[in-house]
């Protein structure tokens, strides 16, 4: 399946989660089989010749990508969570939203160092959560093959947070 026909898949959804906001839904991408086997094609298939230890999956769509494409690419998965939510001894990075702060915490023991890791999620906007999620990876002595996220939201420069590193979006607005 083309981008173009993957992208019709994306609804628009006005005012969520607050008033201003236009939010792509990607539950209808997902609930259709043919695209959300060729949403996990597409990805892979970027990575196939890259060795991948491990697939960073962040909170919480960042799974629903994650578990897959390390399936698909004989890695192993680790979940980024928000604070609160692994049970282990975890390190914590603050980052801020369109609308404030939060915390990520990802496991002291779920990067070895000198992993390599692919770092997935839904959505690039301003690239907060996706820079905390870095810091965190190379505080645990893992290297970053790549960023990869389905959609990017060019126009929030989520990018400019992101130099030196490799990121890839299927769809852009």
């Amino acid at each position: 399946m083309d981008v173009a026909s993957l992208t019709a898949k994306i609804r628009d959804i006005k005012d969520f989660p607050t008033e201003g906001i236009l939010f792509k839904d990607i539950t209808t991408l997902l609930k259709d089989g043919e695209a959300w086997s060729s949403v996990v094609d597409h990805v892979a298939a970027k990575y196939r010749s890259t060795k991948v230890d491990v697939v960073v999956g962040v909170e919480s769509r960042g799974f629903i990508f994650g578990g897959v494409l390390a399936q698909q690419l004989g890695a192993g998965f680790v979940p980024v969570r928000k604070k609160g939510k692994l049970p282990g001894p975890v390190i914590e990075e603050e980052y801020e939203l369109e609308y404030g702060r939060d915390v990520l915490a990802i496991h002291q023991d779920a990067i070895s160092s000198g992993q390599r890791v692919l770092v997935v999620d839904d959505l690039l906007a301003t690239g907060g959560t996706m820079a905390a999620t870095l810091r965190l990876i190379e505080r645990l002595g893992g290297t970053v093959v790549a960023c990869d996220v389905l959609i990017e939201l060019t126009f929030l420069k989520g990018r400019e947070r992101l130099k030196g590193y490799r990121v890839e979006s299927l769809i852009t607005y």
